[in-house]
Protein backbone atom coordinates (compact mmCIF):
# COMPACT_ATOMS: atom_id res chain seq x y z
CA UNK A 1 0.00 0.00 0.00
CA UNK A 2 1.12 3.63 -0.85
CA UNK A 3 3.01 5.06 2.77
CA UNK A 4 0.44 7.90 1.61
CA UNK A 5 -2.90 6.02 2.09
CA UNK A 6 -1.87 4.93 5.46
CA UNK A 7 -2.19 8.55 7.26
CA UNK A 8 -5.58 8.85 6.58
CA UNK A 9 -7.90 6.86 5.87
CA UNK A 10 -10.58 8.59 3.89
CA UNK A 11 -12.91 8.59 0.69
CA UNK A 12 -15.67 10.50 -0.19
CA UNK A 13 -17.81 8.15 1.51
CA UNK A 14 -17.27 10.58 4.48
CA UNK A 15 -18.86 13.05 2.33
CA UNK A 16 -21.61 11.58 0.40
CA UNK A 17 -24.54 10.58 3.57
CA UNK A 18 -27.72 12.58 3.69
CA UNK A 19 -29.46 13.69 6.76
CA UNK A 20 -33.33 13.25 7.43
CA UNK A 21 -34.25 16.91 8.62
CA UNK A 22 -36.90 18.49 9.59
CA UNK A 23 -36.13 22.09 8.48
CA UNK A 24 -37.38 25.08 10.49
CA UNK A 25 -37.59 27.12 7.09
CA UNK A 26 -37.81 26.04 3.57
CA UNK A 27 -38.61 28.08 0.90
CA UNK A 28 -40.57 26.85 -2.30
CA UNK A 29 -38.91 26.04 -4.68
CA UNK A 30 -38.98 29.08 -7.88
CA UNK A 31 -37.06 32.52 -7.35
CA UNK A 32 -39.37 35.51 -7.55
CA UNK A 33 -40.04 39.01 -5.98
CA UNK A 34 -42.01 36.98 -3.05
CA UNK A 35 -39.04 34.23 -2.77
CA UNK A 36 -36.45 37.12 -1.80
CA UNK A 37 -38.82 39.22 0.17
CA UNK A 38 -39.50 36.23 2.33
CA UNK A 39 -35.24 35.35 2.74
CA UNK A 40 -34.84 38.65 4.03
CA UNK A 41 -37.82 39.07 6.19
CA UNK A 42 -36.90 35.20 8.00
CA UNK A 43 -33.44 37.48 8.38
CA UNK A 44 -35.08 40.75 9.91
CA UNK A 45 -33.14 42.56 7.70
CA UNK A 46 -32.79 46.60 7.15
CA UNK A 47 -34.71 47.60 4.54
CA UNK A 48 -31.26 49.04 2.66
CA UNK A 49 -30.83 45.28 2.38
CA UNK A 50 -34.17 44.28 1.26
CA UNK A 51 -33.60 46.64 -1.75
CA UNK A 52 -30.39 45.83 -2.60
CA UNK A 53 -31.72 41.91 -2.96
CA UNK A 54 -34.54 43.24 -5.17
CA UNK A 55 -32.65 45.08 -7.53
CA UNK A 56 -29.87 42.26 -7.91
CA UNK A 57 -32.70 40.21 -8.65
CA UNK A 58 -33.90 42.40 -11.67
CA UNK A 59 -30.28 42.38 -12.52
CA UNK A 60 -29.91 38.57 -12.57
CA UNK A 61 -33.34 38.63 -14.62
CA UNK A 62 -31.93 40.61 -17.53
CA UNK A 63 -27.93 38.97 -17.77
CA UNK A 64 -27.31 36.25 -20.01
CA UNK A 65 -26.15 32.57 -19.12
CA UNK A 66 -22.63 32.90 -19.86
CA UNK A 67 -21.42 31.52 -23.03
CA UNK A 68 -17.74 31.06 -23.41
CA UNK A 69 -17.82 28.00 -20.59
CA UNK A 70 -16.63 25.44 -21.31
CA UNK A 71 -19.39 23.86 -19.74
CA UNK A 72 -23.32 24.25 -21.92
CA UNK A 73 -25.30 25.90 -18.16
CA UNK A 74 -28.16 26.20 -20.10
CA UNK A 75 -29.37 23.11 -18.38
CA UNK A 76 -29.65 24.90 -15.14
CA UNK A 77 -33.43 25.31 -14.47
CA UNK A 78 -33.56 28.21 -11.95
CA UNK A 79 -36.92 27.30 -10.85
CA UNK A 80 -36.24 23.49 -9.89
CA UNK A 81 -34.72 25.08 -6.39
CA UNK A 82 -35.02 25.77 -3.28
CA UNK A 83 -33.00 29.43 -2.31
CA UNK A 84 -33.00 29.30 1.66
CA UNK A 85 -33.28 25.95 3.79
CA UNK A 86 -32.74 26.25 7.28
CA UNK A 87 -32.98 23.57 10.06
CA UNK A 88 -32.72 26.24 13.12
CA UNK A 89 -33.48 30.04 13.95
CA UNK A 90 -29.42 31.55 14.52
CA UNK A 91 -26.27 30.05 15.02
CA UNK A 92 -24.25 29.01 18.71
CA UNK A 93 -21.18 28.69 19.74
CA UNK A 94 -21.23 25.96 22.23
CA UNK A 95 -20.52 22.82 19.81
CA UNK A 96 -22.69 20.52 22.72
CA UNK A 97 -25.89 23.44 21.60
CA UNK A 98 -25.55 22.39 18.29
CA UNK A 99 -29.29 19.66 16.94
CA UNK A 100 -27.67 16.30 17.47
CA UNK A 101 -28.45 14.85 13.74
CA UNK A 102 -26.22 18.41 12.33
CA UNK A 103 -23.54 17.86 15.31
CA UNK A 104 -23.31 14.53 13.78
CA UNK A 105 -23.13 15.34 10.36
CA UNK A 106 -19.37 17.38 10.99
CA UNK A 107 -18.14 15.11 13.47
CA UNK A 108 -18.36 13.15 10.94
CA UNK A 109 -16.30 15.70 7.98
CA UNK A 110 -14.20 16.20 11.22
CA UNK A 111 -14.74 20.22 12.23
CA UNK A 112 -14.99 20.24 16.11
CA UNK A 113 -11.45 17.98 15.74
CA UNK A 114 -10.01 20.07 13.48
CA UNK A 115 -10.66 23.20 15.69
CA UNK A 116 -9.36 21.92 18.62
CA UNK A 117 -6.20 20.96 16.95
CA UNK A 118 -5.08 24.27 14.84
CA UNK A 119 -7.83 26.47 14.23
CA UNK A 120 -7.82 30.23 15.69
CA UNK A 121 -11.77 29.90 14.90
CA UNK A 122 -14.44 27.82 13.13
CA UNK A 123 -17.84 28.32 11.24
CA UNK A 124 -19.86 25.78 10.10
CA UNK A 125 -22.64 26.20 7.61
CA UNK A 126 -25.59 23.97 6.87
CA UNK A 127 -27.55 24.36 3.78
CA UNK A 128 -28.52 27.88 3.93
CA UNK A 129 -27.25 29.03 7.27
CA UNK A 130 -24.24 28.89 9.80
CA UNK A 131 -25.29 26.53 12.80
CA UNK A 132 -21.96 26.62 14.53
CA UNK A 133 -19.94 29.52 15.27
CA UNK A 134 -16.54 29.93 17.23
CA UNK A 135 -13.88 32.43 17.83
CA UNK A 136 -11.03 31.83 20.60
CA UNK A 137 -10.67 34.46 23.06
CA UNK A 138 -7.20 35.24 22.32
CA UNK A 139 -8.49 36.77 19.07
CA UNK A 140 -11.97 38.41 20.45
CA UNK A 141 -9.20 40.28 23.13
CA UNK A 142 -7.40 41.61 20.54
CA UNK A 143 -10.67 43.11 18.22
CA UNK A 144 -10.39 40.57 15.21
CA UNK A 145 -14.07 39.91 14.41
CA UNK A 146 -15.22 36.19 13.13
CA UNK A 147 -18.78 36.35 12.42
CA UNK A 148 -21.13 34.66 9.72
CA UNK A 149 -22.29 37.18 7.39
CA UNK A 150 -25.96 37.51 8.85
CA UNK A 151 -24.51 38.40 12.16
CA UNK A 152 -22.01 40.60 10.79
CA UNK A 153 -24.75 42.70 9.21
CA UNK A 154 -26.84 42.69 12.95
CA UNK A 155 -23.77 43.70 14.69
CA UNK A 156 -21.90 45.93 11.72
CA UNK A 157 -24.27 47.10 9.64
CA UNK A 158 -22.24 50.53 8.98
CA UNK A 159 -19.28 48.28 7.81
CA UNK A 160 -21.33 45.71 5.71
CA UNK A 161 -23.11 48.66 4.05
CA UNK A 162 -19.69 50.43 3.01
CA UNK A 163 -18.25 47.22 1.88
CA UNK A 164 -21.04 45.04 0.53
CA UNK A 165 -20.75 44.51 -3.28
CA UNK A 166 -17.64 46.90 -3.17
CA UNK A 167 -15.11 44.88 -4.62
CA UNK A 168 -17.80 42.37 -6.72
CA UNK A 169 -20.78 44.63 -7.80
CA UNK A 170 -24.46 42.75 -8.67
CA UNK A 171 -23.83 44.20 -11.97
CA UNK A 172 -20.41 41.27 -12.50
CA UNK A 173 -22.29 38.99 -13.87
CA UNK A 174 -25.45 36.41 -13.57
CA UNK A 175 -23.78 34.43 -10.88
CA UNK A 176 -22.67 37.36 -8.67
CA UNK A 177 -26.58 38.90 -8.81
CA UNK A 178 -27.94 36.11 -8.35
CA UNK A 179 -26.01 35.20 -4.92
CA UNK A 180 -26.65 39.85 -4.01
CA UNK A 181 -30.51 38.49 -4.83
CA UNK A 182 -30.86 35.29 -2.39
CA UNK A 183 -27.20 35.64 0.00
CA UNK A 184 -27.36 33.58 3.05
CA UNK A 185 -24.69 32.36 5.77
CA UNK A 186 -21.06 33.22 5.08
CA UNK A 187 -18.62 34.82 7.08
CA UNK A 188 -17.97 38.15 8.23
CA UNK A 189 -13.94 38.65 9.26
CA UNK A 190 -12.59 41.77 10.26
CA UNK A 191 -8.92 41.93 11.63
CA UNK A 192 -7.60 45.57 13.06
CA UNK A 193 -4.89 47.51 12.48
CA UNK A 194 -1.63 45.65 13.21
CA UNK A 195 -3.07 41.91 14.69
CA UNK A 196 -1.89 39.30 12.89
CA UNK A 197 -3.65 36.17 13.56
CA UNK A 198 -1.32 33.61 13.55
CA UNK A 199 -3.29 30.57 13.22
CA UNK A 200 -5.72 29.94 9.94
CA UNK A 201 -10.26 30.63 10.72
CA UNK A 202 -11.87 28.16 9.16
CA UNK A 203 -14.94 27.97 7.77
CA UNK A 204 -17.04 24.74 6.19
CA UNK A 205 -20.24 24.02 3.65
CA UNK A 206 -22.24 21.45 3.34
CA UNK A 207 -25.90 21.50 1.04
CA UNK A 208 -27.63 18.92 2.63
CA UNK A 209 -31.01 19.13 1.01
CA UNK A 210 -32.18 17.69 -2.38
CA UNK A 211 -32.62 20.78 -5.51
CA UNK A 212 -30.99 23.31 -3.00
CA UNK A 213 -28.75 26.13 -3.88
CA UNK A 214 -26.38 27.93 -1.25
CA UNK A 215 -25.14 31.47 -1.84
CA UNK A 216 -23.31 32.20 1.06
CA UNK A 217 -22.06 35.97 0.98
CA UNK A 218 -17.78 36.27 2.27
CA UNK A 219 -16.20 39.48 3.48
CA UNK A 220 -12.99 39.62 4.72
CA UNK A 221 -11.30 43.18 5.76
CA UNK A 222 -7.66 43.24 6.77
CA UNK A 223 -6.53 46.76 7.95
CA UNK A 224 -3.18 48.41 7.81
CA UNK A 225 -0.54 45.89 8.74
CA UNK A 226 -2.85 43.11 9.58
CA UNK A 227 -2.27 39.56 8.95
CA UNK A 228 -5.37 36.49 8.64
CA UNK A 229 -5.32 33.32 6.83
CA UNK A 230 -8.74 31.80 6.39
CA UNK A 231 -9.88 27.85 4.76
CA UNK A 232 -13.00 26.90 3.64
CA UNK A 233 -13.96 23.54 2.84
CA UNK A 234 -17.26 22.10 0.84
CA UNK A 235 -19.04 19.18 0.45
CA UNK A 236 -22.79 17.50 -0.49
CA UNK A 237 -24.19 14.55 -0.68
CA UNK A 238 -25.06 12.76 -4.05
CA UNK A 239 -28.56 13.06 -5.35
CA UNK A 240 -30.47 12.04 -8.52
CA UNK A 241 -30.99 15.82 -8.59
CA UNK A 242 -28.43 18.61 -9.06
CA UNK A 243 -27.60 21.24 -6.74
CA UNK A 244 -26.14 25.00 -7.00
CA UNK A 245 -23.44 26.49 -4.97
CA UNK A 246 -23.25 30.18 -6.31
CA UNK A 247 -20.56 32.33 -3.12
CA UNK A 248 -19.78 35.72 -3.13
CA UNK A 249 -16.33 36.60 -1.90
CA UNK A 250 -14.98 40.12 -1.70
CA UNK A 251 -11.56 40.50 0.54
CA UNK A 252 -10.21 43.96 1.16
CA UNK A 253 -6.25 44.21 2.27
CA UNK A 254 -5.38 47.47 3.06
CA UNK A 255 -2.10 49.04 3.22
CA UNK A 256 0.93 46.24 4.20
CA UNK A 257 -1.81 44.24 5.25
CA UNK A 258 -2.03 40.02 4.14
CA UNK A 259 -4.98 37.92 3.18
CA UNK A 260 -4.20 34.29 2.55
CA UNK A 261 -7.74 32.27 1.14
CA UNK A 262 -7.78 28.80 0.94
CA UNK A 263 -10.33 26.78 -0.51
CA UNK A 264 -10.54 23.06 -0.63
CA UNK A 265 -13.87 21.96 -2.51
CA UNK A 266 -15.29 18.83 -3.09
CA UNK A 267 -18.48 18.76 -3.83
CA UNK A 268 -20.52 15.68 -5.07
CA UNK A 269 -20.25 15.43 -8.86
CA UNK A 270 -23.79 16.58 -9.30
CA UNK A 271 -23.22 20.14 -7.70
CA UNK A 272 -22.73 23.87 -10.11
CA UNK A 273 -20.02 24.82 -8.16
CA UNK A 274 -20.43 28.79 -10.13
CA UNK A 275 -18.47 31.24 -7.65
CA UNK A 276 -17.13 35.18 -7.70
CA UNK A 277 -13.79 35.61 -5.88
CA UNK A 278 -12.15 38.94 -5.90
CA UNK A 279 -9.82 40.69 -3.55
CA UNK A 280 -8.35 44.57 -3.93
CA UNK A 281 -4.98 44.75 -2.67
CA UNK A 282 -3.69 48.15 -1.53
CA UNK A 283 -0.29 49.48 -1.02
CA UNK A 284 2.56 47.08 -0.13
CA UNK A 285 -0.20 44.55 0.52
CA UNK A 286 -0.07 40.60 0.00
CA UNK A 287 -2.96 38.81 -1.58
CA UNK A 288 -2.73 35.11 -1.84
CA UNK A 289 -5.35 32.30 -3.34
CA UNK A 290 -4.54 28.84 -2.67
CA UNK A 291 -7.69 26.85 -4.72
CA UNK A 292 -8.27 23.28 -4.69
CA UNK A 293 -11.26 21.77 -7.29
CA UNK A 294 -11.97 18.07 -6.99
CA UNK A 295 -15.64 17.46 -6.96
CA UNK A 296 -18.49 19.26 -8.84
CA UNK A 297 -20.10 18.57 -11.91
CA UNK A 298 -19.23 21.98 -13.47
CA UNK A 299 -17.01 25.18 -11.90
CA UNK A 300 -16.70 27.88 -12.70
CA UNK A 301 -14.56 29.78 -10.78
CA UNK A 302 -11.35 32.44 -11.28
CA UNK A 303 -10.47 34.15 -8.61
CA UNK A 304 -9.15 37.96 -9.00
CA UNK A 305 -6.87 40.04 -7.40
CA UNK A 306 -6.53 43.99 -8.32
CA UNK A 307 -3.35 45.34 -7.45
CA UNK A 308 -4.55 48.95 -7.04
CA UNK A 309 -1.66 49.89 -4.44
CA UNK A 310 2.07 50.14 -5.37
CA UNK A 311 4.27 47.63 -4.20
CA UNK A 312 1.26 45.39 -3.30
CA UNK A 313 1.86 41.65 -4.80
CA UNK A 314 -0.46 39.38 -5.85
CA UNK A 315 -0.39 35.08 -6.31
CA UNK A 316 -2.89 32.60 -7.11
CA UNK A 317 -2.06 28.81 -7.23
CA UNK A 318 -5.16 26.25 -8.25
CA UNK A 319 -5.18 22.58 -8.84
CA UNK A 320 -8.10 20.95 -10.60
CA UNK A 321 -8.93 17.55 -11.11
CA UNK A 322 -11.49 16.76 -13.61
CA UNK A 323 -12.60 13.18 -13.76
CA UNK A 324 -15.57 11.45 -15.63
CA UNK A 325 -18.53 13.62 -16.18
CA UNK A 326 -16.80 16.81 -14.37
CA UNK A 327 -15.74 19.90 -16.21
CA UNK A 328 -13.13 21.70 -14.25
CA UNK A 329 -13.36 25.58 -16.07
CA UNK A 330 -10.85 27.68 -13.48
CA UNK A 331 -7.95 29.78 -13.30
CA UNK A 332 -7.28 33.47 -12.28
CA UNK A 333 -7.59 37.15 -13.32
CA UNK A 334 -5.32 39.65 -11.84
CA UNK A 335 -5.32 43.19 -12.82
CA UNK A 336 -1.93 45.61 -12.19
CA UNK A 337 -3.45 49.09 -11.48
CA UNK A 338 -0.46 50.66 -9.71
CA UNK A 339 3.53 50.69 -10.15
CA UNK A 340 5.83 48.64 -8.95
CA UNK A 341 3.23 45.56 -8.43
CA UNK A 342 4.24 41.99 -8.57
CA UNK A 343 2.05 39.02 -9.63
CA UNK A 344 2.20 34.83 -10.17
CA UNK A 345 -0.48 32.56 -11.12
CA UNK A 346 0.67 28.64 -11.07
CA UNK A 347 -2.59 26.64 -12.53
CA UNK A 348 -2.30 22.72 -12.60
CA UNK A 349 -4.76 20.60 -13.68
CA UNK A 350 -5.23 16.56 -14.44
CA UNK A 351 -7.70 15.13 -16.82
CA UNK A 352 -8.97 11.68 -16.54
CA UNK A 353 -12.09 9.04 -17.21
CA UNK A 354 -13.39 11.85 -20.15
CA UNK A 355 -12.80 15.00 -17.71
CA UNK A 356 -12.44 18.17 -19.09
CA UNK A 357 -10.04 20.97 -17.53
CA UNK A 358 -9.87 24.54 -18.69
CA UNK A 359 -7.13 27.25 -17.63
CA UNK A 360 -9.08 30.40 -18.25
CA UNK A 361 -7.30 33.36 -17.00
CA UNK A 362 -6.41 36.95 -17.20
CA UNK A 363 -3.43 39.27 -16.66
CA UNK A 364 -3.80 42.99 -17.16
CA UNK A 365 -1.47 45.70 -16.80
CA UNK A 366 -2.50 48.92 -17.20
CA UNK A 367 -1.09 51.90 -18.73
CA UNK A 368 1.04 53.98 -15.60
CA UNK A 369 1.61 50.75 -13.85
CA UNK A 370 5.17 50.59 -14.67
CA UNK A 371 7.82 48.41 -13.50
CA UNK A 372 5.88 45.61 -12.63
CA UNK A 373 6.60 41.93 -12.76
CA UNK A 374 4.39 39.15 -13.78
CA UNK A 375 4.36 35.21 -13.81
CA UNK A 376 1.86 32.96 -15.79
CA UNK A 377 2.39 29.25 -15.44
CA UNK A 378 -0.55 26.51 -16.66
CA UNK A 379 0.38 23.28 -16.31
CA UNK A 380 -1.82 20.00 -17.04
CA UNK A 381 -1.68 16.29 -17.63
CA UNK A 382 -3.80 14.17 -19.57
CA UNK A 383 -4.41 10.63 -18.37
CA UNK A 384 -6.28 9.22 -21.11
CA UNK A 385 -7.19 9.45 -24.75
CA UNK A 386 -10.74 10.33 -23.77
CA UNK A 387 -10.12 13.67 -21.54
CA UNK A 388 -9.93 17.07 -22.52
CA UNK A 389 -7.38 20.18 -21.53
CA UNK A 390 -8.13 23.59 -22.92
CA UNK A 391 -6.22 26.83 -21.90
CA UNK A 392 -7.00 30.72 -22.22
CA UNK A 393 -4.88 32.92 -21.87
CA UNK A 394 -5.71 37.00 -22.00
CA UNK A 395 -2.52 38.79 -21.02
CA UNK A 396 -2.88 42.37 -21.87
CA UNK A 397 -0.03 44.59 -21.46
CA UNK A 398 -0.08 48.67 -21.75
CA UNK A 399 2.96 49.32 -20.22
CA UNK A 400 6.62 48.79 -21.35
CA UNK A 401 8.30 48.82 -18.57
CA UNK A 402 6.66 45.60 -17.69
CA UNK A 403 8.59 42.19 -17.36
CA UNK A 404 6.16 39.13 -17.91
CA UNK A 405 6.73 35.48 -18.29
CA UNK A 406 4.43 32.92 -19.26
CA UNK A 407 4.48 29.00 -19.83
CA UNK A 408 2.02 25.92 -20.77
CA UNK A 409 2.29 22.89 -20.86
CA UNK A 410 0.04 20.14 -21.60
CA UNK A 411 1.26 16.66 -21.66
CA UNK A 412 0.70 12.66 -20.74
CA UNK A 413 2.84 10.73 -18.11
CA UNK A 414 5.81 9.15 -19.46
CA UNK A 415 5.41 5.56 -19.60
CA UNK A 416 9.65 5.48 -18.68
CA UNK A 417 8.43 7.79 -15.97
CA UNK A 418 6.21 4.68 -14.60
CA UNK A 419 8.34 2.10 -15.91
CA UNK A 420 11.35 3.57 -13.80
CA UNK A 421 8.90 3.43 -10.15
CA UNK A 422 7.43 -0.39 -11.30
CA UNK A 423 10.95 -1.52 -11.32
CA UNK A 424 11.82 -0.27 -7.83
CA UNK A 425 8.52 -2.30 -6.81
CA UNK A 426 5.77 -0.07 -6.89
CA UNK A 427 2.43 -1.28 -8.50
CA UNK A 428 1.10 0.48 -11.49
CA UNK A 429 -1.37 2.11 -9.49
CA UNK A 430 0.35 3.71 -6.85
CA UNK A 431 3.19 4.70 -9.76
CA UNK A 432 0.61 6.60 -10.72
CA UNK A 433 -0.41 8.35 -7.95
CA UNK A 434 3.13 8.97 -6.94
CA UNK A 435 3.92 10.81 -10.65
CA UNK A 436 0.14 13.31 -9.93
CA UNK A 437 1.13 13.81 -6.61
CA UNK A 438 4.12 15.06 -7.37
CA UNK A 439 2.89 17.23 -9.97
CA UNK A 440 1.16 19.05 -7.43
CA UNK A 441 3.08 19.06 -5.06
CA UNK A 442 3.87 22.85 -5.46
CA UNK A 443 0.27 23.07 -3.97
CA UNK A 444 0.05 20.64 -1.40
CA UNK A 445 3.18 22.22 0.29
CA UNK A 446 1.47 25.49 0.75
CA UNK A 447 -1.60 23.13 2.46
CA UNK A 448 -1.54 22.88 6.22
CA UNK A 449 -0.50 19.51 6.91
CA UNK A 450 -3.80 18.03 7.74
CA UNK A 451 -5.56 19.53 4.35
CA UNK A 452 -2.16 18.55 2.30
CA UNK A 453 -2.85 14.82 3.61
CA UNK A 454 -6.37 15.13 2.79
CA UNK A 455 -6.42 16.41 -0.46
CA UNK A 456 -3.65 14.03 -1.50
CA UNK A 457 -5.97 10.94 -0.61
CA UNK A 458 -8.91 12.63 -2.27
CA UNK A 459 -6.62 12.85 -5.55
CA UNK A 460 -5.63 9.05 -4.85
CA UNK A 461 -9.11 7.45 -4.78
CA UNK A 462 -10.17 9.88 -8.04
CA UNK A 463 -7.20 7.88 -9.92
CA UNK A 464 -8.50 4.29 -8.41
CA UNK A 465 -10.44 3.68 -12.23
CA UNK A 466 -7.40 5.22 -13.88
CA UNK A 467 -5.65 2.08 -13.99
CA UNK A 468 -6.57 -0.91 -15.62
Amino acid sequence: MNPLSEQINLSYEKYDFKDEIKYKHLTRKGLDEEIVRTISEIKNEPKWMTDIRLKALKVFESKPIPKWSAFDLSQINFQNIHYYASAMDGNVSEWDMVPENIKKTFDRIGIPEAERKFLSGASAQYDSEVVYHNLKKEWEEQGVIFLDMDSGLREYPEVVRQYFGSVIPMTDNKFAALNTAVWSGGSFVYVPKGVHVKIPLQAYFRINTKNAGQFERTLIIAEEGAKVSYIEGCSAPIYSAGALHSAVVELIAKKNSYIRYTTIQNWSNNVYNLVTKRAVAHENSVVEWVDGNIGSKVTMKYPCIILKGKGARGEVLSVAFAGKGQTQDAGAKIIHQAPNTTSRIISKSISQGGGRSAYRGMLKVLKGAKNCKAFVQCDAYLLDENSRSDTYPNIQIDEDTTTIGHEAKVGKIGTDKLFYLMSRGLCEKDALAMVVLGFIDSFTRELPMEYAVELNRLIEIQLEGAVG
